[in-house]
């Protein structure tokens, strides 16, 4: 059986004093411009879109004529053309949910260079902490050895490093190296099923009864209590700032402080996530998810003047909620470590799995009685127990009656059919497709 590719992406910080920092700051910026540069050249013609060769000549001409265009490395300044196009074809792309490119603000876009092939990196190991690299204008700089590279160390995983990407973060810079390793197909997983569903009281709920759950906060006490004080001092300071001139440089650093502290708490939540769907992933073969229109959910609730909304701080409190738990982030663990264990992770419309009772399959007023306790109306059934895991156990029901395996989502038998919707205390009764909400 022959090797497949497998991409991937490793991270790893790296160690700059501050005049490498600086150097790379300023690459960083003369890419954003470069960016905005293409993108005006591109859009502002008349009648047509400029072609790649009038892109490529418009940055040679442009990295003769502007001096601090050339502090830019030539293979750097090509990656932002490419990842420029690139840009536009998701746009164009119908099944892509990528928007139109738009020009990069210098505090809103994310500072990042390009070293697009992999063989100037010449990657070596130090020793067991750190690693070596080379970079464009900066020459070698160390990297934390984290974890074995393709092609680098003797007896590593077969492979090659394709390119890297520096990115700055709050706590640094940082080297994304695209790696390429070649590995035997995997045999497919022979686990059991199982169906997550995703929520906010209860992050993950399992088909199975269980539940996980994670610290509500990602930081200790003393690190939530010194960013509230530092939050309020940038408050302070930013009053006390006069209007039109440019911020001062305490209120940077006040920034720069509590934008680490956020950080901080954001790769445990990423941390937490990869080991959550690591186990996971190694128990179950086929893992059955909602698909979750989180952007729709996430709508505001202020309204117009007009009709101004109704509840809009608790909307705007559900809002960050949903934002904090980062469950798409979590999808797509869960899909990509799956499939390289030899599972899959499915998609089935969300519509009804919290109201329709796993047990009976009906969907009956008044059965979620609130948001972690359902009880089925249906005289006939009477199921009590928790919401979650009753959606979680209905998400698998009809993931497996669409497959044609019928089985609850206890993994018994069960009849195939559509759903029944019953009115409260025994009314009349009419159906609905699977995953159709009437």
């Amino acid at each position: 059986m022959g090797l497949e590719k497998r991409n991937r992406a490793h991270v790893a910080r790296l160690e700059l004093d501050k005049r490498q920092s600086a150097v790379l700051d300023g690459q960083a910026h003369d890419a954003r411009v470069l960016w905005n540069l293409l993108h005006e050249f591109f859009t502002f013609r008349q009648g047509r879109f400029a072609s790649l060769a009038q892109c490529d000549e418009a940055i040679r001409v442009a990295r003769k004529e502007i001096d601090w265009l050339k502090d830019l490395p030539a293979q750097a300044a090509q990656a932002v053309l490419k990842t420029y196009r690139q840009a536009w074809a998701n746009f164009f792309n119908a099944d892509h949910p990528a928007g139109r490119p738009m020009f990069k603000g210098r505090l809103r876009s994310r500072m990042a260079v390009d070293v697009p092939q992999g063989r100037d990196l010449n990657i070596t190991r130090i020793n067991r902490r750190w690693g070596a690299a080379n970079i464009p204008k900066l020459g070698r700089v160390r990297f934390r050895w984290t974890k074995d590279l393709p092609g680098v160390t003797r007896g590593g995983p077969d492979g090659k490093i394709t390119g890297a990407r520096l990115v700055k973060e709050a706590n640094g810079w940082h080297i994304v190296f695209r790696t390429q390793a070649m590995q035997a197909p995997r045999a497919p997983h022979q686990g059991p099923q199982t169906a997550i569903d995703r929520g906010i009281a209860v992050p993950l709920a399992l088909a199975t009864g269980e539940k996980i759950f994670h610290r509500n906060q990602w930081l200790t006490d003393g690190e939530q209590e010194r960013l509230l004080r530092l939050e309020r001092k940038a408050a302070r300071q930013k009053r006390a700032a006069k209007p039109g001139q440019p911020t001062s440089n305490r209120l940077k650093r006040t920034y720069g402080q509590i934008g680490r502290l956020r950080a901080k708490a954001k790769r445990r939540a990423i941390a937490w996530q990869h080991q959550t769907t690591a186990k996971l992933t190694d128990r179950f073969s086929v893992i059955v998810l909602e698909d979750l229109k989180v952007k729709n959910m996430m709508a505001a609730a202020s309204g117009t003047i007009e009709a101004p909304g109704r509840n809009v701080a608790q909307k705007r409190g559900l809002n960050r909620a949903i934002a904090s738990q980062a469950w798409r982030r979590t999808a797509e663990f869960l899909t990509y470590k799956a499939t390289d264990k030899g599972g899959k992770v499915v998609v089935i419309p969300a519509p009804g799995t919290s109201q329709e009772c796993h047990t009976c399959h009906t969907i009956t007023e008044g059965s979620r009685e609130s948001q972690s306790r359902f009880v089925c109306k249906n005289t006939a059934c009477g199921w009590i127990g928790n919401a979650d895991v009753n959606a979680a156990r209905t998400q698998l029901y009809r993931y497996n009656s669409a497959a044609g395996q019928a089985v609850t989502g206890r993994g018994g038998p069960a009849p195939l059919g559509p759903v029944k919707r019953q009115a409260p205390h025994g009314g009349t009764a009419r159906t609905t497709p699977q995953g159709v909400a009437a």
